[in-house]
Formats: structure tokens, sequence, C-alpha cells
């Protein structure tokens, strides 16, 4: 049973005078104005009320209790768990004391303190259904912390948002909760929202250290590195013994410094060593997203320097499944797709970087890439006479009379049918060939992707052996005379 008793401590001087009696009735008085303003959910009156009632009479249990479920209301649990708690010592059988000390306890996301409180509910009182219901809550609570430090050690940070936030559900008010959340939406890249819960921690406690490493984690994550680097330093002033902002600290400047080096090394043109340097950096911290996407790109970039093509093109690869926003990594990846003649690829990364950005060098690059791969399909002239793309008119002489000769069918006359079908079907490849690259209007119009078909110059009608026979001087130009078995030599006229 709550005590009645009043002392004269902390009295105002005017009320000296009252006896026990008068006094206890003025805080009765009180008591029951703060009653009223309560029922009419006007708090902050009834808090002002009990107050007064608690000074008139400050060993009274149920005042401290009734302020303490005026301050649960208000959300300002820390003072309401002090009034719960005084409540309590004034009065250990006051159970709605020890009920409102586990609410407190369970709102700050003390489940262990909350259980010991119900539990003391449920001896005054066995049949207490709230006191059975919010020991389950607790119980609940202490399990889910259990399953998020599990979570946590295994990396499995989105199984740790899920606990933090039925944990939440019973206790709103558990700032340790909330950081572990928040770290954990920045490790799991959802920065507004790890932002947003540790911005609303610091507006109630602005020096609460691990809202301010968790602020500064989101910027480091984010590449604001310099600004991350503020923002650790400024809890290690609040918690010097803040082992993460440490550890968060001497990665962004040693992932800075780094990243730096590697820079300066590219633009010194010394793409070995900034190779080697990038890829040091990308060791420092694997939970760094941004930072390490842009470092897989810039390896990329030097690699592509090296003609290192098919690991730059693995590098974009992994820029990209870090960041799919990435749109250098995609460019950086088209044109290695480019270099290395895998058009389709190309042509995939150009269209995403234009589905983004329709800027005009990117519809360029996109109808560049198009047209390669449209080349590419067609027959290359250039690979059938085993030629460059820059090949001079000589050089493309050069190369038909070697395969013209190489392949014309007088030379396989002895062959099995199979072979013969074969190498007469190069021999008319490489007069088309030479058809083409040797005329500089039909040239210059493959070059450009022309359909020559289109352009009315029907490939299907030319006979290759009127080409050799032209090349090689007219009828009676050659022959071909066996020296023995598979063995050929040219004679000319």
């Amino acid at each position: 049973m709550a005590s009645d008793s009043c002392d004269d401590v902390n009295v105002d001087p005017d009320m000296e005078l009252l006896s026990d009696e008068e006094l206890e009735r003025e805080a009765e008085g009180f008591k029951e104005q703060g009653n009223a303003f309560y029922i009419k959910k006007d708090y902050a009156e009834a808090f002002s009320y009990y107050t007064k009632a608690i000074d008139m009479c400050p060993k009274n249990a149920s005042y401290y209790g009734n302020r303490a479920a005026t301050l649960m209301m208000l959300y300002r649990y820390r003072e309401a768990l002090e009034d719960s708690q005084q409540a309590v010592r004034l009065d250990n059988d006051f159970m709605k004391g020890h009920l409102r000390e586990g609410k407190c306890h369970l709102s700050l996301g003390n489940a262990m303190a909350a259980s010991r409180c119900f539990q003391r509910v449920l001896e005054l009182e066995p049949d207490s259904s709230q006191a059975q219901q919010e020991l389950k809550n607790a119980e609940s609570i202490l399990e889910y912390e259990r399953m998020a430090e599990i979570g946590f050690e295994k990396r499995d940070f989105r199984m740790v948002v899920f606990c933090m936030d039925r944990a939440l559900e019973a206790a709103a008010a558990c700032h340790r909760f909330k950081i572990l959340k928040a770290e954990c939406l920045a490790l799991l890249g959802r920065y507004p929202e790890a932002q947003s819960v540790a911005s609303d921690i610091l507006r109630m406690d602005p020096t609460n250290a691990d809202a301010l490493y968790v602020r500064g984690l989101c910027l480091y994550y984010e590449d604001c590195i310099d600004k991350a680097v503020q923002f650790f330093v400024q809890a290690l002033r609040m918690a010097p013994d803040h082992d993460k902002a440490r550890l968060a600290c001497r990665d962004a400047k040693a992932l800075k410094a780094k990243k730096e080096e590697g820079n300066k090394a590219f633009k010194e043109g010394n793409f070995e060593a900034a190779y080697e340097l990038y890829s040091e950096a990308l060791t420092i911290d694997p939970n760094n997203i941004k930072t390490n996407a842009k470092l897989f790109c810039n390896r990329a970039t030097v690699g592509s320097k090296l003609k290192k093509l098919e690991q730059a093109i693995e590098d974009c690869t992994k820029a990209i499944k870090l960041d799919e926003t990435y749109i250098k990594a995609y460019l950086r990846r088209a044109q290695c797709y480019m270099d290395t003649e895998q058009y389709e690829e190309a042509v995939r990364d150009y269209e995403k970087v234009y589905q983004t950005e329709k800027t005009k060098e990117h519809k360029h690059l996109l109808k560049h890439a198009q047209l390669e791969l449209k080349k590419s399909k067609r027959k290359d002239y250039y690979k059938v006479l085993g030629v460059n793309k820059n090949a001079t008119e000589e050089e493309i002489k050069k190369a038909y009379r070697k395969r013209a000769l190489l392949h014309h069918p007088d030379r396989h006359s002895g062959a099995t049918p199979e072979l013969q079908k074969e190498e007469e079907k190069k021999f008319k490849e490489v007069g088309e060939a030479f058809s083409v690259l040797s005329d500089p209007k039909k040239k210059s119009r493959y070059d450009s992707g022309q359909d020559l078909e289109e352009e009315g110059m029907n490939m299907g009608d030319f006979d290759a052996n009127n080409i050799f026979k032209a090349f090689f001087g007219g009828p009676g130009g050659f022959s071909f005379e066996a020296s023995g078995p598979g063995n050929f030599f040219f004679q000319f006229g």
C-alpha cells in the first residue's frame, strides 16, 4: 500500500504553518487536479499538479506513481523511471509502481530489469494479465536481442534490422536498439534511413557518441570521407574508448590516402603502380560499397591502358554489382567490349546508359556500337584476306594473291569432293573480299557499315574466276603443274 505520510522537506515556507492534515488535504487537492488534467490528456498540466503534490508530501508513493504515468505519456521514460523507482522505494508493495518501473525499463530496452519488475508485480498480484503480457514482451525482446547478435556476427544485417524493428515495438525509447538498426541500415547501403534514425537521436542527445558514429559511417559509405572523419573525431571526443569510431576513422583515412596515391600514379602515367595501389585500396574495407565501386572502375581504366581488357571488364562488372547506378562503370565496360569486338554486350551497356542519361554523346556512342554490331554480322572481308582494317592497297593486293593461289580449285583437283567444295567456297570468298576492298567506292561503303546489296552491288553475281584471271593477266596467264603427290607449282605465260 502506498504511504500517505507527509514531510516538510522542500515545502514552501508559507506552508510551514499548516498541520500535517492540512498538508495532506492540499496535496490531495493538487493530485485530484492532476488527475483531471490527466483524463483530459493535458499531460503537461497534470505533471505540474502532481509535482506540487509531491512538493507538499514528498514521501507519498502514489504521487510519484502518478507523475511517472504522466511522464510516460510525455515519452520522458528516464524521468518516469526515476519516479517509479522512488515510488517503490517508499512502498515496496506498491504494485502500480513496480508495473510502471517495468514498463519504463522495457521502453528503454532493459528487458532483464523489466522482467524482475513484472515478476514482483505477479508476486503481489498473481492474476495480473497486464504483468503476464509485459513479461512475455520482455522475453520476446531478449530473444530478438539474441537473434540480432547472431545475425550481426554472420553479417546478416537484414536479420538484425528485422529483429530491432520487432524489439522497438515494445522498446520504443531504446537508443541502443535504434543505433544498432541504423548501423545495419548503413551497412546495407540504406543511408537515408540510417541518417534519419541517427539524426532523431542527436536531436534529443547531441552528445550521443553512437549516433555521431553512425552519421559518420553513412557519410563514409557515401564516399564523403572528409566529412565522415569529422563525425568520427567528434564521436571519439564524446567517448574516447569508442572502438568502432576509432577503427572507422582509421580506415577512412587509409582509404582516402591509398586512393589518392593511385590517382597520382595514374596521372603520372605509372599504370602498373596505379593498378597495384587501387588493388591495395580495395582490401581496406569491403563494406564501403560506393568507394570500392569507384576503385574497381579506376582499376578497370588502368587495366584497359595495360591491355588487360578481360580483367577490366571483370572490374567494371564488380563495380556495377556494387552500384547499379554507376554510369561511368557501364561506359568503361562498354568501351572494353568494343575493344574486344563484343558488340552485342557493348550495345546492351550503351542502351542502359542512354536510358538513364539521354545525352548527345551517349546517343552517338550507342549508334556507333549498333553500327559495329551490324558490321560484325556481315562477312569480315579483312579477315578473309588476313589483313587489318588499315591495310594499304598494296597490302590488300598481296594478300589476295597469296590467298587466291592457296584456295584455287585447280590446286585441289586431286582432293576429296568435300575438301574441293570447301576450298572452292574459300576461293569465292577471297574473290568477293578483293572485289570490295580493292574498289575505293565499295570499300568506303563497306567500312561505313552500308549494306552493299541495298546499294545495288549484288555480290552474288560476280565470278571469282574472272577476278582471278584479270588479276593474273587474263586467259592463259597461269597454270598449275603437279610435281608429285600433293605438290603444285605455278607457271605463268
